[in-house]
């Protein structure tokens, strides 16, 4: 598998697709590639946002397969033919089974609304706004059989303003998002990112 050849995977309408589009077009991915997208929803914004970039898409809908593990491999098996060393999840609504992970050990790698561990899981700009915190931000890190419980690759934060809404909060994690996940891409396709155990070392 080559660390370079890079497969994203979406379900919705892909903003953070689209930043590493762009900063692969502006040379900003190093010598990393995207090479193909994943979605399981056919029809999500994300596919159309694939073919305008000459992206080749592999669309499937999980509910025409007997299980959740034929239908990750189904993947596996495209992602093989296509030697893809690294799998980018950016807005992939799915848990991922064994089928996936085992093959990928090491090469899968999420980004979160949130500085984990805290306020893992679904809605974190809304948790970290119900709790009251006052820095909340972005999290890279590698994907595991858990909800957000990979090891942690690199963090930005956030500050919490006491006007912020969701939205408000949320367009501003986002910017953050298109910034941090093609740096940490870049330095993943240039062998840069070492993961020993829980511990992740990204050098310059």
């Amino acid at each position: 598998m080559s660390s370079r050849r890079i497969a994203v995977f979406a379900s919705g309408q892909g903003s953070n697709f689209a930043a590493l589009i762009e900063a692969q077009r502006a040379g900003q991915l190093g010598e990393g590639s995207i090479e193909l997208l994943v979605s399981d929803r056919p029809e999500a914004l994300v596919a159309q946002r694939a073919e305008a970039a000459d992206v080749p898409a592999l669309l499937l809908r999980p509910k025409e397969f007997a299980s959740r593990e034929l239908y990750e491999a189904e993947i596996v098996a495209e992602l093989k033919r296509r030697d893809i060393g690294l799998i980018v999840l950016a807005g992939y609504m799915r848990l991922i089974t064994p089928v996936l992970l085992e093959p990928f050990a090491g090469r899968i790698i999420n980004i979160h609304p949130s500085l984990l561990p805290a306020f893992a899981g679904k809605d974190a700009i809304g948790q970290a706004l119900d709790y009251g915190v006052k820095l909340t931000g972005v999290t890279v890190h590698f994907v595991d059989g858990g909800m957000d419980t990979g090891p942690v690759i690199a963090q930005r934060s956030v500050a919490v303003e006491a006007e912020d809404t969701a939205e408000s909060l949320a367009q501003r994690i986002h910017q953050i998002e298109y910034e941090l996940y093609p740096e940490v891409v870049r330095a993943y396709a240039a062998g840069k990112v070492e993961l020993n155990g829980r511990h992740v070392v990204v050098r310059e």
